[in-house]
């Protein structure tokens, strides 16, 4: 490979120029950092991906994302059907040398399934576990549950000695500003150990020696920085500063395309963008709500013009979406796919009808480093809101300062992506988002609807172990969602990410999850 004389692009990635002495190292530029090195904290799917290269779960998905062991060997539902036996593999050991064991699973599933645990909702069924012994573990739920291993994809197994050493068996919560050891220390079994982090600037991650698994990418080492600028992001990459990113902005798609030192890798996310809204009785100014009206949701849907924010916003990268969840997603039918169609004047006369008053003002809560482009297509939508007689407050800031204000109903109108990760199935956002809030459901219920007719269908399918029974049942309940308007689907979001020619082998996945143990660098083996 030609080496190139590299220049600073500018102050703000000065930060990138600390090249490590290590022989293959991945520089991966994100739009955002992650929010802590506990993946239990938040419901954040970048986080927890992250994470999942420190940590593991007893089963995963393969390159074809199907589920595969992992930390457990094997399993099996005993007689009375809602007991799962787990044996667990033996010779793993965590970073710090402890050997992993049935406590440690034990442990994480408590820690996690806690009342306080912000990630609770992902272990939907779950009602206890124990030890049998040293290697094998039995998970009992609340019934027959047809997706315990898709959950289990996502559940990180934590050393209980290292937790009790270090007063973490409790969850920590970003959401709410608590934190923990487990917040800026990690001690797991995957592939990369957690060399140094700095939040906001730098997290390193090298390469555990010990790994269980036989590896089949190169690295020694992972740097990991955010770069929130698109445009800092995309002269890191032309100028070698970083080699990789996940957030390749779609309006520099062609410039990078064109670069004889970049390859981008182009899909479409499973991640379906939506707008969510307040069901309680006053806004956040006291004023009296009327989103709780059908017919006023309703008027803001037609007021988006759909198809201009995917031409312009977009760039023409992402899928317009009238269903909330993915045509890969099973629980999808063509049926749920349709849309009401841009028009203002009909959108004006529902507010007239619902008697909603002109210049109706109301907070809209958008993140500046989560969704692709939600900056610039949340302030398109205000504009159109504007357009039939509204008066949209746009709310734009870091993840950081907006999730508090969603978790805590401070905010009214709101974005939402949802991917249905990492269940891979309708079931995800039935339960965690349209399902009333009690327990385990409705996690991200942020805006307090109830519908009994479809939490009734919702439980049903999380109990029903034939799959097309189970699969009708969601499709039905998918249905109501789209008939009531209880959010707005707005689109699947493009996925782009791009490569220096410094990768050799990059996977892109259609979860737009990087798994970097797939990886290489260089020209070494």
């Amino acid at each position: 490979m030609k080496l190139r004389s590299l220049m600073l692009v500018s102050a703000a990635v000065a930060g990138l120029a600390g090249a490590a002495q290590a022989e293959n190292v991945l520089k991966w530029g994100a739009n955002r950092d992650i929010g802590s090195l506990d993946p239990y904290s938040y419901g954040d799917s970048f986080t927890i991906n992250v994470l999942n290269h420190v940590y593991e779960g007893l089963v995963r998905y393969n390159e074809e994302l199907k589920i595969e062991p992992a930390l457990a060997e094997s399993w099996e539902i005993l007689d009375d059907q809602i007991t799962w036996r787990f044996k667990l593999r033996e010779g793993v050991t965590f970073h710090n040398g402890n050997p992993f064991t049935a406590d440690d699973v034990v442990a994480s599933l408590e820690r996690v399934s806690h009342e306080t645990s912000p990630l609770k909702g992902n272990l939907p069924a779950y009602v206890s576990s124990k030890v049998v012994d040293d290697l094998t573990v039995d998970i009992t739920l609340n019934g027959t549950y047809p997706l315990l291993l898709n959950d289990l994809t996502n559940i990180h197994i934590f050393d209980k000695e290292w937790m009790e050493a270090n007063d973490s068996l409790l969850p920590t919560d970003i959401g709410s500003g608590k934190e923990g050891f487990a917040t800026y220390n990690a001690n797991g079994t995957g592939p990369f150990i957690v060399e140094s982090r700095q939040p906001d600037a730098k997290t390193v991650f090298v390469v555990n020696p010990d790994w269980w698994d036989t590896p089949k990418h190169n690295l020694d080492r992972i740097e990991l920085t955010p770069v929130t600028s698109a445009a800092t992001r995309v002269a890191a990459l032309l100028s070698g500063e970083i080699n990789f990113t996940n957030d390749a902005p779609v309006q520099d798609l062609p410039r990078l395309a064109a670069a004889p030192n970049v390859e981008v890798l182009e899909g479409v996310d499973l991640r379906t963008v939506m707008i969510g809204f307040p069901f309680r009785d006053t806004l956040v100014s006291g004023e009296p709500n009327p989103f709780k009206e059908r017919s006023v949701r309703e008027a803001l849907y037609k007021a988006i013009d759909l198809d201009l924010i995917h031409q312009k916003v977009m760039r023409g990268k992402s899928r317009i979406a009238g269903a909330t969840v993915a045509p890969p997603i099973p629980g999808y039918t063509e049926a749920l796919d349709t849309l009401p169609g841009y028009d203002p004047d009909a959108a004006k006369a529902l507010l007239a009808e619902a008697g909603v008053p002109e210049g109706l003002a109301f907070e809209f809560n958008c993140l500046s480093d989560g969704l692709v482009n939600e900056e610039q297509f949340c302030q398109a939508i205000a504009s159109m809101w504007s357009r039939i007689g509204l008066s949209p407050k746009l709310d734009v800031a870091p993840r950081a300062v907006q999730t508090p204000k969603r978790t805590n109903g401070t905010t009214d109108v709101y974005t939402l992506g949802w991917a249905t990760l990492p269940m891979l199935d309708a079931y995800s956002p039935l339960l965690q988002i349209f399902h009333t809030k009690e327990g385990n459901s409705g996690v991200f219920n942020w805006g307090g609807w109830s519908f009994p007719e479809l939490d009734k269908l919702i439980d049903a399918a999380g109990s029903e172990l034939d799959t097309p029974k189970r699969l009708a049942m969601e499709t039905e309940a998918l249905q109501i969602v789209k008939d009531e308007i209880i959010m707005i689907p707005l689109h699947q979001q493009p996925m782009a990410w791009a490569v220096t020619d410094a990768v050799t082998e990059m996977p892109l996945f259609p979860d737009n999850k990087p798994r970097l143990w797939f990886a290489r660098v260089g020209s070494g083996s």
